[in-house]
């Protein structure tokens, strides 16, 4: 076998241990239908949990991405913690990792077909989100709505929202302090009930 041969033979296998190693880690971002909550608490440190709930093929809740992103910056880890909840039927473990390789999605993805966390939260509408403390082993809900004001009904939208909600929620949670409800009903599609 030639040197040149031999080069190209270890290109191909570092090619193919290279994605090999990315899907790897692609399908670590996605935890697929928990049958409880115990993953929410499993990082040390967190004394807020988010939830919010998307669908890749809801406009309403895709355009809140960038939103939701730039909270979870705003309130970094580990005081914090985001989840990405991906509630319907047709969200299954390879649309939720391309979802949230294509928007950039600094989290992990839960695939919740049998709506552990829906119910947790009495979430009805993607995007919408959940917020909670975090009280020694349990989590106590505080806030459920809308992300912030930018919809106003299903067709009709603010240029920007002038009300960030799910914001208000989460300082509030930390800093101790009463946490304020949502405005406005959240506005996007709305979650299917589980298939039997």
């Amino acid at each position: 076998m030639s040197i040149r041969v031999f080069f190209r033979i270890v290109a191909v296998v570092a090619v193919i241990f290279a994605a090999h190693r990315a899907l790897a880690q692609a399908d670590a971002n996605v935890i697929s239908d928990p049958t409880s909550t115990a993953i929410l608490l499993s990082n040390p440190g967190v004394r807020v949990v988010v939830l919010y709930f998307a669908a890749t093929d809801c406009p309403i809740s895709n355009r809140e991405v960038p939103e939701v992103i730039r909270l979870s910056h705003h309130f970094p880890a580990p005081s914090v913690r985001f989840w990405w909840v991906y509630p319907n039927v047709e969200d299954n473990g390879q649309t939720v990792v391309k979802h949230l390789h294509d928007f950039s999605i600094p989290a992990i993805g839960v695939v919740d077909h049998r709506q552990v966390f829906v119910a947790l939260a009495h979430a009805t509408i993607t995007p919408e989100a959940a917020v909670f403390l975090v009280e020694g082993k349990k989590l106590h809900e505080v806030y459920h709505g809308r992300i912030d004001n930018r919809y106003i009904t299903l067709g009709q939208e603010r240029p920007q929202a002038n009300h960030h909600d799910l914001e208000l929620a989460i300082g509030a949670a930390l800093a101790g302090k009463p946490v304020p409800q949502p405005d406005g009903p959240p506005v996007g599609c709305a979650i299917a009930p589980p298939q039997k």
